[in-house]
């Protein structure tokens, strides 16, 4: 599948800067992959389309402030994304990052975050670096900033709110989006339907947005990132009638289980057109960024023309893409329908 296939046409202004308030007042496109048939709601209707039987799993994990603004000792400045740690040995954590710019770094390197300093242990695959330093959490938590999308002006209120109400597991360095228009109420709403709540693990990293580079799909590699599925998840997902992913890592993380047996390791599943699903019948997911992993997943679950029209539909009606954006609700699709 060549990449150019994942293109689509976006003006610039339906890329949202904030979330619907309340997020719950978000918008929800409901697409039928049986029927094709597409309508429009508004996501506070969603436990109208869950029913006894259904699980709907959460990924429960928590964004933490994984930007952090360093400087070399010459002065120059560097911007690191954390994306997950690596081990730990002695009180000093050893951390997989991102570096903007990347170009002059040499291991060894210090980094200097006020008075506090990271050290350049080695550079990894893909461009990204090792770094190592004392209590990582804690540097970030007192000098790191919430790791917001470059497409979303960086303000207190947006950092905010790039959290779901259901986070526990600190470790993403993304917020899983397709959650951020939850509220308790509509969790409420989600159990009185029948629909049973199980949550699961994958820290966001890389693997979910990191952009796709070559011109045939095929040939991306996806960073791995970790998950864990509970045993009381799996046991309630084995027996639930439907299984509804809200997300696409929440799909990855339960498409993983299926394929591994494990229920806890690192996932470099890449779900594009042709995947055989295992698990999922039902996706809740964002609208995403053209020739992203995420957009060939979505295509995998639905079909590549249905998805295609959706997005048209969603262009012309106007709704809200990307992070803070509306939703989109895919039923029937996944293990339900015939691969293509």
């Amino acid at each position: 599948m060549l990449i150019s296939e994942l293109d689509y046409e976006l003006p610039e202004e339906l890329i949202a800067q904030r979330p619907a308030s309340p997020r719950d007042a978000s918008r929800l496109m409901v697409v039928d992959v049986a029927s094709g048939g597409i309508s429009h709601h508004g996501f506070r209707e969603l436990p109208g389309f869950l029913s006894p039987g259904d699980a709907l799993v959460l990924n429960e994990t928590k964004v933490i402030p994984a930007r952090l603004a360093v400087r070399k000792e010459t002065g120059g400045a560097v911007e690191l994304l954390f994306l997950r740690e690596l081990d730990r040995a002695n009180g000093v954590g050893r951390w997989e990052v991102m570096a903007r710019p990347g170009r002059r770094l040499r291991p060894g390197m210090r980094l200097l975050a006020g008075g506090e300093e990271v050290r350049l242990a080695g550079e990894l695959d893909g461009g990204h670096w090792a770094v190592e330093a004392r209590d990582v959490p804690g540097l970030l938590e007192r000098r790191g900033r919430m790791p917001l999308p470059p497409y979303i002006e960086p303000t207190p209120e947006a950092e905010r709110e790039y959290q779901t109400v259901y986070a526990r597991e600190e470790g993403s360095a993304a917020a899983p989006t397709a959650g951020l228009h939850f509220t308790e109420g509509v969790l409420a709403g989600c159990r009185e339907a029948g629909a049973e709540i199980a949550r699961a693990t994958l820290h966001v990293g890389a693997g979910t947005f990191a952009p796709v580079r070559s011109g045939v799909l095929e040939e991306h590699e996806m960073h791995a990132e970790r998950y864990r599925v509970p045993e009381a998840t799996a046991r309630m997902v084995e027996s639930a009638e439907r299984v509804v992913a809200v997300g696409t890592t929440v799909a990855r993380t339960l498409e993983t289980w299926a394929g591994t047996g494990e229920r806890e390791g690192e996932s470099d599943l890449f779900v594009y057109p042709g995947y055989r699903w295992r698990t999922v019948d039902v996706l809740l997911t964002n609208f995403h960024l053209p020739r992203s992993t995420l957009l060939a997943m979505v295509m995998s679950f639905g079909g590549t023309e249905l998805v295609r029209e959706a997005y048209r539909q969603a262009v012309e009606h106007r709704y809200r893409f990307y992070s803070f954006g509306d939703a989109m609700l895919l039923v029937g699709g996944g293990r339900g329908r015939v691969a293509s």
